[in-house]
Order: C-alpha cells, then structure tokens, then sequence
C-alpha cells in the first residue's frame, strides 16, 4: 500500500505562488508514474502534471509555463511549484502514484487526500 499525504496550500493573491508536497515512500518515486490533480467544485477532475519514474514530465495545456512538478527521492516526495496563479487555478489539489500509462485519463492505484488551494484576485 502507498500512501500518500499532501501539504502546502492555502491561499494567495492572483499572481502569487505556492508550492505543493506530497509526501510518499520509495517505492513510489523510485518506481511508479506520479502526478498531480485538481476538482473545483461543481467541475471534473483535471490532469495538472505527472511525472514518470524516469523524470518525464507532462502538463494540462492550463498550467504549462506556470507550474512545475518534482520528485525527491532522497525526500520520498513529489512537489508542484505554482507560479502565477490564477483564480481559476483554485481547487482541491491531490497527488496520485501507480498508473500504467502515465497519462492523465489513465487509472492511478493511488490517491492522496488533497490540499485546498484558494487563489483571490
């Protein structure tokens, strides 16, 4: 089982960053695809970023230039640095771990709990 526990949002002013944490075992950043997701309310889940085991990473076209994701492996956890933040970027984020395709319509054996992200304008 991999757990997998977020920390680091709150809330910013538009234009501000934050940076997000998720913090796993070894096995997760030595060996599984792991990303970042985000739902407002009233609206679907969407793809922010994932990264392979290998360090590719991929972005939704709404948060490419803006955020980055990360992993630490000697920290055991992934990161999302945000930039420039949008109200439209505020959202429950939560970190995922284990999918097969590493694509964001892919299944992820693993989810975290979330962290609000709250961006004013």
């Amino acid at each position: 089982q991999v757990q997998l526990v977020e920390s680091g949002g709150g809330s910013v002013q538009a234009g501000g960053s934050l940076r997000l944490s998720c913090k796993t075992s070894a096995y997760a950043t030595s060996n599984l695809c792991m990303g970042w997701f985000r739902q407002a309310p009233g609206k679907e889940r969407e793809g922010v970023a994932t990264i392979t085991r290998d360090g590719t990473t991929k972005y939704g076209d709404s948060v490419k230039g803006r955020f980055t994701i990360s992993k630490d492996k000697d920290e055991n956890t992934l990161y999302l640095q945000m930039t420039s933040l949008k109200p439209e970027d505020s959202a429950m984020y939560s970190c995922a771990a284990g999918s097969v395709y590493c694509d964001f319509r892919s299944h992820f054996a693993y989810r975290g709990q979330g962290t609000q992200v709250t961006v004013s304008s």
